[in-house]
Order: C-alpha cells, then structure tokens, then sequence
C-alpha cells in the first residue's frame, strides 16, 4: 500500500505545466492591454520596450506592419505518466494568448487581445 501511495505522488508532481512564448503576455488581458496600447498614440519603439520583439512581423498588401506575440501554457494530464496508459491516451490542455498590433507608420492603427484554450489528445487510442 505504501509503494501505490509513493507512486501516486510521483505521477501527481510530474504531471506539471510547461510554458511558451512571449512572458510580458503571461498576467496580461483584453482589459490590461486597453491600458498599454492606445490607437494612433502608441509607438513601435513603446511597444517593443513593454513587450520585446515581436514574435512574427508580417505586411499587408498596402504596406502597413503587423507584429504577432503569443503566449502558451499547457498541463500534461497525469495519466500521462502512467506505465502503458501513457502511451495510449495522453492528454495536453491550456490556454494560448495572441497579441496582434496593426501599425500606420510609426503609431498603433489598431490591435487586438486575445484568449483561447485548447486540448489535445495524443497517443495510439486518440481520436
């Protein structure tokens, strides 16, 4: 009984969170962000100081930048860790935050925030 107690608390401490992307998103939100970026005042150089370097910069067609930061964290269920179950059903779920910044020359045209989560199923039983 006592080894079943100890490897319970093995796969309970290694099922544990991992994390990516941009950290300066990690405590932000819509209304957060209401507060740091303001349309047509914000500069790219303000932007870079409070968040770093974009993740991605892409343009559109008429030439104006858009920068991209994003920010994940995932928990890997316990069951993960599981002798054989693990290799059969393993599940990965969290949340994703996207920060997209539309700029008009120097200034912040336009941005938004947002917050998903996800699941993900992995493993020779997945669907």
């Amino acid at each position: 009984m006592k080894k079943l107690l100890v490897a319970s608390m093995v796969v309970m401490l290694l099922a544990g969170c991992a994390s990516s992307g941009n950290k300066h998103l990690q405590k932000e939100t819509e209304a957060s962000m209401q507060t740091k970026i303001k349309e047509g005042t914000t500069t790219k150089a303000e932007v870079k100081a409070k968040f770093g370097s974009p993740d991605s910069v892409n343009f559109t067609d008429g030439g104006k930048e858009i920068w991209k930061y994003t920010f994940a964290r995932a928990k890997v269920s316990g069951k993960a860790f599981i002798p054989f179950y693990g290799m059969f059903n393993n599940t990965v779920t969290g949340t994703k935050k996207e920060l997209v910044i539309l700029f008009d020359g120097d200034k912040v045209s336009k941005f938004s925030m947002s917050e998903s989560a996800f699941s993900t199923r992995s493993g020779l039983a997945s669907d």
